[in-house]
């Protein structure tokens, strides 16, 4: 018999996912393929849609090109739209109007953006927000807007908000319902989320009905049902899916009530030989709108036409996602509707978190819950519900940490059943991710990943997938070593001496020269700062990769606007530069507040006011005091022994000077320093990153304190020491730290991690057991002598001025910043 001819409708995710699970499960042999997909392209990655508006490039997210579909002998047909479907007579037809006959027809024609039947959606400026042409479309328009709206406050309408309000444009969500995500999150954690993201200065209207969009041919504005009214000139909606069903529906097949075309468990529709897969397929009577399901559907039709027994019965809906920087995770019975469940929630607004989970009535099963603002323990948490794992003694120690120990879930993934799914989205099983691990010696994430295709959909298992890596490494005697991500094979410190050794001085360099693909958010701001702390060259020079604060040299604040902080030496000021800043304050209309560091902190600023503020500021002397970056922030000191009368050396004076010589260095996090006068430590320089106390004979040196959340006394690292030999160890202690320390780690964790801890540094940094401290001296030398203020050097650089603007395209002011009265000072209204 001669190969039955197969013909795909839609080219999507699940359409890929189809092709490529019928050649490795040695299919092809039995049929002629054909696929259809009316974009210009093959298949992509649209989880990640987002990606490539802000410049990734496409052939980054596609699925496979179109030589691996000409490779495997399918016949891949871009940019042809199926209009028709004649199931008795076996054809299909393109809108071109070829017509090509089949053997057995999948639709897996995807689905399209909701559009709500408002009136005035056709005007110019009203998108979609759903293929790769949408996008370049929105992208072809931002010049003309100066202010966005958003139609839908569930995942892809909080990606396209974040789209937008990253051209510089004030963008507001517009939901339907009462809530941010309602499919996803309860009232008070939608309150949380809408919290988060309206202190990053997105504005959240939630319960608006749009009735009308206003304007002359394009968008003007929006009238809602409730009477109020919002200007715009360029809208998105992004309100939901709706199932690509209108050939299927015209052939005669079996649709929904509210759309999809009906399947059975086995993917077959009520026409013989002809099968839905994907979010066309109305199955259990729902869309499934999460990749997971969708390529179980693909699996589960394979298994039909191949004569095998496997069927689609549901799918697990739970989801992990970043929106717009935040966590926002849903498990099992999310919402709490199982009978007698009982309920734990912590919520704390300050930090944008909420948790909740809900147990079994009889408390010894999870059944499901909530993390908005906070989700590392997501992936363990959804194996404790789907493997029915039992809880501990207190099961609120899950959200709120265990009274006297560390928090979180504390179990180990290699406890888990080898058959847990850790990839719901490739069905990847914990027992075949280990087994991998071990028949072909696998050492890396990459290797792993193309082995067993665990984190190639949406990534939301990547966590738990290191954490296998790295555990069954280690428990077969391997040492193992953290690499930065996926797109650099190496540590932090091991990245650090390529820089030093290549001479490297931008990211594209490196990324070319050590790295693959494009980077991410991992990779792009920890190459910034080791590229700063190496050569000492301006932060802004990698403004494309830095985080919103270091590209700004300012900490962004509630409402969008900008914190300005000068640095103060040691806490020490003149009165003319009191009065100074006191000037600058009431000018720009700034909150004022000292800071627990001896500094005075300038609030409200506009991004388009830094640059002015600052060159008042460095004309009366200020420097940027690095509040915004990872650096020194303050050496904080008494009075010491000019004024007080326990004294025994003079703290301010040795703090200017500690503070003036490891400024601006850009460091893994951090850094904060203190120098007290005497054994009674007002300075609190135990709690410090680093801190000094005066003795008789001279200092006593401390490092790797903190306070903060978890605060831990510094250790002593030597005694009775002058100034010269303070400063000197100090040196080697800070730039052995930056060679040696995970990205993102304080001192004091990294002392933890490191071994021998505090004998092993005295080893280093005082008794040189390593040989490297003339290295280590050099190397602080360096970055002591090329010190430049970053403030003074976009005051003076036009070009850099250009960048501190709201708008990509307009010199006009954000009019959306808004306050309110604080105690004859300001704070943002949103907070209020």
């Amino acid at each position: 018999m001669g190969k039955k001819k197969l013909v795909v409708v839609g080219n999507g995710m699940t359409s890929y996912k189809f092709c490529e699970k019928l050649f490795e499960g040695g299919f092809l042999s039995q049929f002629e393929v054909e696929v259809y997909g009316e974009e210009p392209v093959p298949a992509y990655d649209r989880v990640h849609l987002t990606d490539y508006y802000t410049g990734t490039p496409i052939d980054e997210l596609l699925m496979a090109s179109k030589e691996w579909y000409a490779d495997k002998g399918i016949t891949l047909n871009v940019g042809q739209l199926i209009t028709d479907a004649d199931v008795s007579g076996k054809t299909i037809t393109t809108h071109t109007g070829v017509q090509t006959n089949y053997d057995i027809l999948i639709f897996a024609s995807g689905s399209g953006a909701f559009v709500p039947p408002i009136p005035g959606v056709e005007k110019r400026g009203v998108f979609v927000y759903r293929t790769i042409e949408d996008l370049d479309r929105i992208k072809t328009y931002i010049p003309k807007a100066t202010k966005a709206a958003i139609i839908g406050g569930g995942l892809l309408g909080l990606e396209a908000a974040k789209a937008v309000m990253d051209e510089g444009l004030p963008t507001s969500v517009i939901e339907f319902g009462d809530r941010l995500m309602p499919r996803q999150l309860d009232p008070q954690g939608g309150d949380v989320l809408k919290g988060t993201l309206e202190s990053l200065g997105l504005s959240v209207l939630t319960g608006k009905n749009t009735k009308n969009i206003e304007g002359e041919g394009k968008i003007e504005g929006m009238q809602f049902a409730d009477g109020t009214s919002l200007n715009v000139d360029l809208l998105v909606i992004s309100a939901g899916i709706k199932p690509r069903d209108e050939v299927a529906e015209k052939a005669g097949l079996s649709i929904g009530t509210r759309g999809g075309i009906v399947v059975n468990e086995k993917m077959e529709t009520s026409a013989k030989d002809v099968y839905a897969i994907g979010e066309c397929a109305l199955a259990h009577n729902m869309i499934w709108g999460l990749v997971a399901p969708c390529y179980d559907m693909a699996e589960a039709c394979i298994s039909t036409i191949t004569d095998g027994d496997q069927t689609f019965d549901g799918a697990d809906l739970s989801t992990k996602l970043k929106l717009i920087g935040t966590d926002v995770a849903s498990f099992g019975d999310a919402l709490g509707e199982t009978k007698g469940c009982k309920t734990v929630k912590y919520e704390n607004k300050a930090l944008g978190i909420y948790k909740r989970i809900n147990i079994s009535e009889d408390e010894k099963l999870l059944l499901g819950g909530i993390l908005v603002g906070e989700a590392d323990d997501y992936n363990m948490m959804l194996q404790m519900v789907n493997n029915k794992m039992v809880l501990p003694p207190n099961p609120e120690d899950l959200i709120l940490g265990a009274r006297g120990g560390e928090g979180g879930v504390q179990l180990n993934v290699l406890d888990l059943p080898d058959d847990a799914i850790i990839c719901s989205c490739e069905n990847v099983l914990k027992g075949g991710i280990c087994s991998s691990i071990n028949n072909d010696k696998i050492t890396n994430v990459l290797e792993l990943k193309s082995a067993t295709k665990a984190g190639t959909g949406c990534g939301g298992c990547m966590p738990m997938v290191n954490d296998l890596l790295d555990s069954t490494l280690k428990s077969n005697g391997v040492i193992v070593k953290k690499v930065i991500c996926e797109h650099f094979n190496y540590t932090r410190q091991e990245l650090l001496d390529l820089i030093k050794l290549g001479e490297i001085k931008t990211y594209k360099a490196l990324i070319s020269k050590n790295g693959s693909g494009y980077g991410c958010e991992v990779c792009k701001p920890l190459a910034a700062s080791l590229l700063a702390s190496t050569w000492n060259e301006l932060i802004t020079k990698q403004a494309v990769i830095q985080d919103t604060n270091d590209r700004f040299l300012a900490n962004i604040q509630r409402g969008g606007t900008y914190s300005v902080v000068p640095r103060i030496p040691g806490g020490e000021i003149t009165p003319d530069k009191l009065i100074a800043i006191g000037q600058v304050a009431k000018k720009y209309d700034l909150y004022t507040k000292i800071t627990g560091g001896q500094r005075i902190d300038l609030f409200g600023a506009r991004v388009d006011e830094l640059p002015d503020i600052w060159e008042e500021l460095i004309d009366a002397g200020f420097e940027s005091g690095h509040a915004y970056g990872k650096s020194l922030r303050t050496v904080k000191s008494c009075v010491g022994s000019t004024w007080c009368r326990y004294g025994q050396q003079e703290s301010v004076s040795f703090a200017i000077k500690v503070e003036d010589r490891y400024k601006g260095i850009r460091s893994p996090h951090k850094l904060k320093g203190g120098v007290s006068g005497c054994v009674r430590e007002c300075a609190e320089a135990k709690g410090k990153d680093f801190g000094i106390i005066a003795t008789e004979k001279g200092w006593n040196l401390y490092v790797c304190g903190n306070g903060g959340a978890e605060p831990k006394h510094a250790k002593l690292l030597a005694t009775d020491i002058d100034d010269e030999t303070c400063l000197k160890l100090l040196d080697r202690f800070l730039m052995f730290y930056i060679r040696t320390s995970a990205p993102l780690t304080r001192t004091s964790k990294w002392l933890d991690s490191l071994e021998g801890g505090i004998d092993h540094l005295i080893e280093v940094v005082v008794n040189d057991s390593l040989g490297v401290c003339t290295e280590l001296d050099n190397e602080m030398q360096l970055l002591v002598d090329t010190f430049h203020c970053e403030w003074k050097e976009v005051v003076n650089n036009p070009e850099l001025r250009k960048r501190f603007t709201h708008f990509v395209n307009s010199e006009s002011k954000d009019k959306s910043v808004d306050f309110v009265e604080l105690r004859d000072q300001k704070m943002p209204k949103q907070w209020n």
